[in-house]
């Protein structure tokens, strides 16, 4: 602080050194006493280092408000222009992060009607196809799912960077989580003649019903698109830690780090033309937002492991 103040001062400092200088040395001209010199001289330096302690006592105070963004009262007129300019810049972001805001709440107040409404057709063709099991009304009911899949993709990826998340923190069953994601993808277990092995928990977890059953089933999607033989094991790696295992085409090495960024498909996504690269994106975002933890493990053509680590630390009950 005494380093930034000397320096904001230091044409003042260089100012004084010259005028007691010039009285020192119009004292000596004259051949006057040392004492008519160096009283006076002693006396104006004291008041100087007075003035010097008040005013870095108020340049601190200054400071410290600054650093509140509380911008102190000043008579000074450059100061007072300074704060103007401030001022106007204040209204002029908070007009834009108004703007802004409404203008985002718009778009996903849009897209949330339109999904609603796009979920009405899906659900009538659901319906009309429910009614017979062949091989056609199963790959229609997996193209169903993944609509519904990529309308909950663009409603997810708006919501997350909203200033208000409708999450709710509590203790819920994580099997009965499990289950309807399950229920969901039932067709295409049939369809790709896989198996699934779910081993129930019986374990409650700290997190957001709707927000989990979201996660899970993006990474129960990936493993059915990309499984084509074997099947699907969700069971707990130990206590806490759920584990989607499948027996797919697997994940390169030079892909695993990568796989939770946006955008990046890595070469099964590009050898997959309907790759969007978002889908474990958003379940990073939801499992980092939510104080969870996700991570894959892979060998390429043996399979992969997601894993989703519960435990909790700081994140209370809702």
């Amino acid at each position: 602080m005494l380093k930034d103040y000397l320096r904001s001062r230091i044409k003042v400092i260089i100012m004084l050194a010259v005028v007691e200088g010039i009285f020192a040395s119009s004292y000596l001209l004259f051949d006057m006493p040392a004492v008519t010199v160096l009283y006076p001289l002693f006396l104006s330096i004291a008041v100087v280092l007075v003035a010097g302690v008040i005013d870095l006592i108020l340049f601190a105070n200054k400071h410290k408000k600054l650093l509140q963004m509380d911008i102190p009262s000043s008579s000074d007129p450059i100061e007072k222009d300074y704060q103007e300019i401030i001022n106007k810049l204040k209204e002029e972001q908070q007009f834009s992060h108004q703007k802004a805001t409404s203008d985002y709440n718009n778009m996903v107040e849009y897209y949330t009607v339109w999904a609603h409404q796009i979920k009405t057709p899906i659900a009538s063709m659901r319906l009309q196809i429910q009614s017979e099991d062949s091989d056609l009304s199963r790959r229609l009911d997996a193209d169903l799912n993944r609509i519904e899949a990529y309308v909950e993709m663009v409603l997810t990826f708006l919501r997350l960077d909203s200033d208000s998340t409708d999450y709710v923190i509590k203790e819920i069953s994580l099997d009965d989580v499990i289950r309807p994601v399950i229920r969901k993808f039932a067709r295409d277990f049939i369809s790709k003649k896989l198996s699934m092995d779910f081993k129930p928990s019986g374990i409650k977890v700290l997190s957001d019903e709707k927000w989990l059953s979201f996660v899970i089933e993006q990474v129960l999607s990936n493993s059915v698109k990309y499984t084509n033989s074997g099947g699907i094991n969700i069971y707990m790696a130990e206590p806490e830690v759920l584990c989607i295992e499948d027996t797919g085409i697997g994940i390169t090495a030079e892909d695993l780090p990568r796989i939770f960024e946006n955008g990046y498909t890595g070469y099964n996504g590009r050898e997959d033309k309907r790759a969007s690269g978002i889908g474990l994106y958003l379940c990073k975002r939801i499992c980092d937002n939510l104080g969870h933890r996700i991570k894959a493990e892979s060998t390429p053509s043996e399979g992969t492991r997601i894993l989703l680590d519960f435990h909790k630390e700081k994140i209370g009950v809702e």
